[in-house]
């Protein structure tokens, strides 16, 4: 966090950080700047940062289909053999953003609504940074490495004291009322009891206004947030991404193409103890089928036999929340591109429901807005064909427009989605109340008092 926060505001900083060790799920972070983005906004586009080695990509003939054209981008880039002596290096340079929920529109177009949901954000389906150069810090031996070759950018002095970083952000509000959020649980359920699905999972914005430093607001809510799977992005167009995940959509190995996702449902305030969530047969029928989900869609791309469900559940504890997760691998079939593994699982079962498609076009319907970056995939696609990717769950996105031409100062709206999955048994009520417990640990950095909670009556 010290690096970040002497990061030059002229440099886009873009950061992988695990904000609690764990030696199995949270010991890497990455801090790089860009040379450009490629992003895909109804079609592709390459935005250089105006940096001395900026790519055009000369060559490429792109057809305007998100993954097909990013498999291009892919196969440009890989490479085959890393440096000798650092085979255990998660990243050797590559690609880092963020897949937005909506581009599951492009995978599957019968999944929205008609009408479609809002667009009032307009954020694009993926925005990916291209960082051929990077540093990483291994947090369980405490060593930090530079991959790529390239130049790391020339750290500021840290903040003097009496000139502290300002940034405003204004009262958190949900976009809809909470009798307006029960409603549209109870009529999940009526979609449930029709047939129609066996689970969805529906959300709500939480949005406020926001001035001023947004590494400011990164050094305040990240380490608060202990989140295993943290992510800052400062990307195009006046956009900025601050994620407090604890959920792995997608961890891949390209040596042994070993496969591995663990997805969450269930969730209680860490005050009220891990017990009643492990009793819970409502929470763990929610887990189980969304473990399913996920078998079959990696069932797609892998190998016969080889998908397995090594733990369907297991609780596990963070700073403010109980969550259940289970555990889901197996191995890719040869020759599987990336692109391919985006049709078979995007986006991530725990924020969609089952089955997947018809439950997209009831979230689309429900919710009324579109989800942007929320509940999509943030993380890094590395050179050497390694990938990791967190669910963009407890994900701050910011939207507006740069102060100053500096990267690292932003005036516009924050936008923040909570919800959770719904099944035959869910009380509307409780479910009101766990999206409220989502945003607790959002409300505790920003030291925000948590709204009234509606009562049973």
């Amino acid at each position: 966090m010290q690096i970040a926060a002497r990061w030059p505001s002229d440099s886009p900083l873009i950061m992988l950080h695990s904000a609690r060790l764990h030696r199995q799920w949270a010991r890497w972070s990455i801090l790089a700047t860009p040379t450009g983005f490629f992003r895909f906004n109804g079609r592709s586009q390459w935005l250089a940062c105006g940096r001395a080695g900026d790519r055009a990509w000369p060559g490429l003939n792109f057809r305007h289909d998100p993954l097909a054209d990013l498999d291009l981008l892919l196969a440009a880039t890989r490479v085959t053999r890393g440096p000798s002596g650092r085979r255990t290096l998660p990243f050797r340079g590559g690609w880092i953003g963020c897949f937005g929920y909506d581009l599951g529109r492009w995978i599957e177009p019968a999944a929205h609504h008609d009408p479609p949901a809002l667009d009032d954000r307009q954020w694009p389906a993926f925005e990916l940074a291209y960082c051929p150069s990077a540093l990483l810090h291994d947090g369980l031996h405490g060593v930090w490495y530079a991959v790529g070759g390239g130049a790391v950018p020339e750290l500021q002095e840290p903040q003097r004291a009496d000139e502290p970083d300002e940034l405003f952000v204004g009262e958190l509000r949900s976009g809809i009322e909470p009798d307006r959020y029960v409603d549209a649980v109870t009529r999940t359920i009526r979609y449930i009891a029709a047939g129609d699905i066996f689970q969805a999972n529906i959300t709500q914005r939480f949005s406020a206004t926001v001035s001023g430093s947004t590494r400011r607001l990164l050094q305040i809510a990240l380490p608060a947030s202990g989140a295993w799977y943290g992510a800052y992005l400062e990307l195009s167009g006046g956009r900025c991404l601050l994620s407090l995940s604890p959920e792995l959509f997608l961890r891949v190995d390209p040596c042994s193409r070993h496969v591995m996702s663990r997805p969450i449902k269930g969730t209680r305030p860490s005050a009220v103890g891990s017990r009643e969530l492990l009793g819970s047969a409502k929470d763990a029928a929610e887990l189980y089928m969304i473990v399913d989900l996920m078998r079959n869609d990696l069932g797609r791309i892998c190998e016969y036999g080889s998908v397995r469900v090594p733990r369907a559940r297991r609780i596990e504890t963070h700073p403010t929340v109980h969550h259940g997760v289970g555990e889901v691998v197996g191995r890719l079939r040869a020759g599987v591109t990336f692109g391919e593994v985006m049709r078979a699982t995007f986006p991530p079962g725990s924020v969609t429901g089952a089955p997947k498609i018809r439950a997209m076009q009831i979230i689309d319907e429900l919710e009324g807005v579109r989800r942007g970056p929320y509940c999509g995939a943030i993380g890094f696609l590395s050179n050497c064909g390694a990938i990791g990717m967190s669910v963009a769950i407890r994900t701050l996105a910011l939207s507006g427009r740069r102060e100053h031409g500096r990267w690292d100062r932003l005036t516009g709206i924050l936008d923040y989605g909570a919800g959770g999955g719904i099944v035959a048994d869910s009380d509307p009520v409780a479910e009101y109340r766990e999206s409220l417990d989502k945003v607790a640990v959002l409300r505790m950095a920003l030291r925000e008092p948590a709204p009234e909670v509606m009562s049973d009556q």
